[in-house]
């Protein structure tokens, strides 16, 4: 009786299926394989139709080979009788002949020793391509082939659609069999989003038909506009959600505006001694022009290494001051944090505006202290790491939050800072971001560039140093310690590993190159396992000159400005990304003094090797950038999962970037007249939207 239940309720489950139900009850799944799914990430029958193939194939009907006609395409399916290579003609010449019921063929591929591996009598293969004459006899030339099994030899139209990502235990025949009574459910599991307008003035085939053919697709013609179609919806669905937070925070927040004038202007400029550059000023501009407004400031000032963000971000600061508030400024790193706080210290000496860091280190009384003096908004601006969001720190009056390096955050980390009131908020990166990746991860912010660096900063000379010419470089950094400058070494790790003991780490480099190879200069060490107060000390030692040479690990990525440095070592660069290279290069050309940076490395990766070719020839942050997204994907650019960028199933945001332009146009409009999509024509997209990104954007105050 419980079995029979059961098996009425599976049967049910089969028949009534829904975008929800799990996979484990369609035909031929069960718990065993829904396991295997699930690893793929597949856990329902949503999932499952989103599961898309990697490749396609497009393969002819096969017919008999006495049905075989001369210079025309013909596809055969037939036994390996035998094999023969025969290589002592002058276009070496790999030779089968394959047989089926009504007759044999011979088939010949120029130069085809390679199959003596793939290829052996007894085995059924399709073959397809040109068929050709040799001594009155048909024959095919060159053609492409596919051994099938047993199976598939009874029905190779199983061969064409679909090339699905498979596992061991589930193969790309099985999938298929699977999907395949999914797909002819389509019409009832599968709504539309758009009405028949919107689909013919974007040229978009319905959702229905792109599900379909981007699974069993009847020809090129009809795969391409499928995915055309879940390309546009997949970017369409992120960018609304963008578009739908950027709505929020403008129509559901109040910040305090911040009132500007020619007097307020003029006495924090006099703090700055020099003139802004042009890019520094339209961003003030930009910046001033929020700031004025009761809808909280949300902007992005990207600037490359050394281009003067710090002082823009100050500027922001001190209008916010001048309208009796506070300001918050936020590093990933401690060392980051001081480094702001020494600028701001350098620009306010003598000012009446009070200021303080406070990072992990800080605790007892000392602390309590100072966190009163926030709370009662004795403290003007505030430096810190994530520490500042640490629930006992509150402010008086919060006005201006500024973010450095947004990226190494957690997504959902520049709303927890926001939590008391709605300040302005200025998210800074000296990484630069590509059109195509501020449009998706910073879809929701304005965005003001920096391009230019300051005046009297010089160009950084980038040579790759391979093993034989070491010893030259260091007698070259040699002569340049000896003319008082200062060299960072920069290494991928802080001790050595044994497994890799190819890769050199810092620590014992640092024995190295003080005992062996500079002895006679003052040559010290810094990592990010070291406590704060070493840290600072050895920092402080740095900037005032006392040392000579710092090793360290990626620590000093950002933030830290040596104007003296002029020689950047970085060992392993194989091993690093473009952009974490640039970032490290911009630690040095800091003044007018020319500046070095010699890349380390010993590899035959072409990609390694492509990234170091961009960086001896390229010192623009913005191009830098491109290449480093088109090498590596915005996925490892910045943490898919921390940052909050959406994984895309089907869409790439480099390919695809029309579609994005289109996606984000649409989107965009959609909110505007209809902010919540409470329209009944917006239920569908309203559903999938949730469905799809509102965990990852932060969306479910929609629901």
């Amino acid at each position: 009786m419980v079995l029979n239940l059961m098996t009425e309720e599976i049967s049910k489950s089969q028949n009534e299926i829904e975008l929800s139900t799990p996979v484990q009850y369609l035909k031929s799944v069960g718990p065993a394989r829904a396991k295997i799914f699930s690893e793929l990430g597949v856990e329902t029958v949503g999932d499952l139709l989103e599961y898309f193939p990697r490749d396609w194939n497009f393969l002819p009907e096969p017919i008999k080979i006495n049905q075989m006609q001369p210079n025309k395409e013909a596809a055969l399916v037939g036994m390996v009788e035998s094999i023969d290579y025969q290589s002592f003609r002058r276009q070496p010449l790999f030779e089968a002949l394959i047989s089926d019921d009504t007759g044999i063929c011979r088939i010949i591929w120029f130069h085809g020793g390679y199959l003596r591996n793939q290829l052996e009598p007894g085995q059924i293969v399709f073959a397809y391509g040109k068929v050709t004459i040799y001594k009155h006899q048909l024959q095919l030339t060159n053609p492409k082939f596919i051994v099938l099994d047993e199976e598939h030899s009874k029905s190779p139209e199983d061969l064409s659609g679909g090339i699905y990502p498979a596992a061991k235990e589930l193969s790309n025949r099985q999938i298929k069999r699977i999907i395949k009574p999914v797909i002819e459910k389509i019409d009832e599991l599968v709504y539309e989003f758009f009405d028949r307008g919107f689909l013919k003035k974007n040229i978009l085939i319905s959702r229905q038909d792109a599900f379909k053919w981007i699974h069993q697709p009847p020809d090129e013609k009809r795969l391409s506009q499928a995915k055309r179609r879940l390309k546009h919806d997949e970017l369409f669905l992120m960018q609304l959600g963008l578009a739908l937070r950027r709505y929020k925070v403008q129509h559901f927040s109040s910040a305090t505006p911040c009132i500007y004038s020619a007097e307020i202007d003029s006495r924090i400029r006099k703090r700055f001694p020099f003139l802004l550059t042009e890019d520094q000023d339209s961003s003030i501009a930009e910046i001033v022009k929020d700031m004025g407004k009761t809808e909280p400031m949300n902007r992005l000032l990207q600037g490359d290494v050394g281009s003067g963000k710090t002082v823009v971000a100050l500027y922001a600061a001190l209008l916010a001051i001048a309208n009796k508030m506070q300001a918050a400024i936020m590093a990933p790193t401690e060392i980051l944090a001081g480094q702001h706080f020494l600028s701001i210290e350098r620009y306010l000496k003598n000012s009446q505006v009070k200021r303080t860091l406070i990072t992990g280190g800080l605790t007892g009384q000392k602390r309590t202290a100072l966190l009163e003096e926030i709370k009662k908004g004795e403290i003007n601006i505030v430096v810190g790491t994530v520490a500042l969001l640490q629930s006992d720190i509150e402010f008086q009056h919060l006005g201006l939050v500024v973010i450095d390096e947004q990226h190494k955050f957690g997504v959902h980390q520049r709303a927890e800072l926001r939590k008391q009131a709605t300040p302005h908020c200025l998210v800074m990166t000296a990484t630069p971001i590509p059109r195509t990746l501020a449009m998706t991860a910073f879809g929701d912010l304005d965005v003001s560039i920096i391009r230019h660096s300051p005046p009297g900063r010089s160009n950084i000379v980038t040579r790759r140093v391979e093993q034989k010419d070491r010893q030259k470089a260091y007698d070259f950094i040699r002569e340049r310690l000896r003319a008082k400058k200062q060299a960072f070494f920069v290494y991928p790790r802080i001790t050595a590993i044994e497994q890799n003991g190819d890769i050199k780490a810092a620590t014992d480099e640092w024995i190295n190159l003080s005992k062996n190879v500079f002895p006679e200069f003052k040559v010290e060490l810094l990592h990010g396992q070291m406590p704060s107060e070493k840290k600072q000390e050895i920092m402080s030692e740095f900037r005032k000159g006392k040392i000579d040479a710092l090793v360290s690990t990626v620590v000093v990525e950002v933030g830290v400005d040596i104007p003296n440095a002029t020689i950047m070592v970085i060992e392993g660069a194989d091993r690093f990304g473009l952009a974490q290279l640039h970032q490290l290069r911009g630690r040095i050309g800091r003044s007018e003094a020319k500046s070095y940076c010699f890349l380390f490395a010993e590899t035959e990766n072409e990609t390694a090797n492509s990234r170091l070719e961009v960086m001896t020839r390229c010192n623009d942050g913005f191009e830098i950038a491109e290449h480093d997204l088109r090498l590596r994907g915005p996925g490892e650019m910045f943490s898919t999962r921390q940052h909050g960028l959406p994984d895309l199933k089907i869409a790439n945001i480099i390919d695809d970037f029309d579609l994005l332009v289109l996606a984000r146009k649409n989107s965009f409009e959609m909110v505007t007249q209809d902010p919540m999509l409470i329209k009944q024509e917006h239920k569908n997209i309203r559903r999938a939207l949730l469905h799809k990104f509102g965990d990852t954007l932060g969306l479910a105050d929609i629901a």
